[in-house]
């Protein structure tokens, strides 16, 4: 009996304001409040608001059978406190019927695993107590930024409590396997959920694309699919970024009434069922070890970390956040884990393409060149300040 378990990714950052060369030592304030709140009213009312209603309301239609998990940032959660809390109230809701549940998370979205263990425990400590505090609910998953994962990850994740962790399931680590198992880390401590990238961006990449052989996507052709792994998968991982619902797939390619039909119509194979996670990890046991000495991640073709690292300007201003921890006034350090968030490092890639039409979304620049020198002018600024 395949279990089909819903991951969302749901993050937006503090994006920057366009701080010139003339503002350093003049300008302390870094972040453009006023496009972080454009944005956010965006999404809130093209996703967040009705897929979050949505989903109450299969939760209720299908007596809590219906599940799905959330990966919240602070960063989001910040700003939705403060300019949306109707979204915060309505998740408190959803987190009631059980039938949802919070991952962890690194709190500013960070690369801090890649760069500083110390400030990658603190931040997924400042998550897990944010979490705590607002939805009473202990997170035993992990989620890390972009679903970073490497061996030594696996090993921080366990000392700090957690059970499982979500990445991707990348086929050349995979070989012959299927992603559609649980896997454990190489000292066996912690199990791996994988991400199943075909039928997951089947729904956030394909859904409108009319070239693509399998549209349109209904909710009972997909249904159809998952049921096709019977006796070759236990577990069917559909994890994507949140916004695919309103923002991604606009709301005129049918993509809510597709979302509203499919629990259901998965529910209407009796061997089918909807898991939590945390669920999944009890459930089934590990079939194999899933390696990796290198980083992996669910971004770009590549799968590797050069969404963030793969050009001179990310790989200096990401060393340079990160030398400066020691340099830090206890007033800066908000601020320096604000600046922490992988997309500034995202909107630097030089990456051109299908990758790069992807890096242009909700991309406040109009170039990566613009992206560094702000972010860069920035940093000295910090670096100012922290001297003085």
């Amino acid at each position: 009996m395949p279990s089909v378990v819903f991951y969302f990714k749901v993050h937006q950052p503090n994006r920057l304001k366009n701080y010139s060369i003339f503002d350093i030592g003049q300008d302390q304030d870094y972040f453009d409040d006023n496009q972080n709140k454009f944005y956010l009213d965006r999404i809130v009312q093209k996703s967040y608001w009705p897929t979050l209603n949505l989903i109450k309301e299969l939760i209720y239609e299908t007596e809590g059978r219906f599940k799905v998990s959330f990966g919240i940032t602070g960063t989001l959660i910040d700003q939705l406190q403060r300019w949306h809390p109707e979204v915060i109230r309505l998740l408190k809701d959803l987190s009631l019927t059980r039938s949802v549940e919070f991952t962890g998370e690194t709190y500013y979205h960070s690369l801090a695993s890649l760069y500083d263990r110390f400030e990658f425990e603190e931040q997924v400590r400042q998550h897990r107590q944010l979490i705590e505090s607002l939805f009473n609910y202990e997170p035993t998953v992990f989620s890390n930024t972009e679903l970073i994962y490497f061996d030594d990850l696996a090993k921080m994740v366990k000392a700090l409590g957690f059970d499982g962790i979500v990445t991707e399931g990348v086929p050349w680590l995979l070989g012959w396997r299927s992603a559609n198992f649980i896997y454990h880390s190489k000292d066996e401590k912690i199990k791996i959920l994988l991400r199943n990238f075909q039928l997951a961006d089947d729904i956030s990449f394909r859904f409108s694309s009319k070239w693509w052989s399998g549209w349109p996507l209904t909710a009972d052709k997909f249904s159809d699919w998952i049921a096709q792994f019977r006796g070759s998968g236990e577990v069917i991982n559909l994890f994507m970024d949140f916004e695919t619902f309103g923002e991604h797939q606009w709301s005129e390619t049918g993509i809510f009434d597709f979302f509203a039909n499919l629990p259901n119509e998965i529910l209407k194979h009796q061997d089918l069922n909807f898991l939590l996670p945390s669920e999944a990890i009890k459930k089934y046991q590990s079939r194999d070890v899933f390696a990796t000495d290198q980083p992996i991640t669910w971004a770009d073709t590549e799968r590797n970390l050069t969404a963030w690292l793969g050009n001179e300007m990310q790989q200096e201003t990401l060393a340079m956040i990160y030398n400066l921890k020691k340099k830090l006034k206890p007033d800066t350090i908000k601020t320096w884990r604000k600046l922490q968030t992988a997309d500034h490092f995202y909107y630097m890639c030089t990456k051109w393409f299908a990758d790069g039409d992807v890096h242009k979304y909700f991309n406040p620049y109009e170039n990566p060149y613009q992206a560094y020198m702000t972010y860069r002018n920035i940093l000295e600024d910090l670096i100012l300040k922290s001297a003085s």
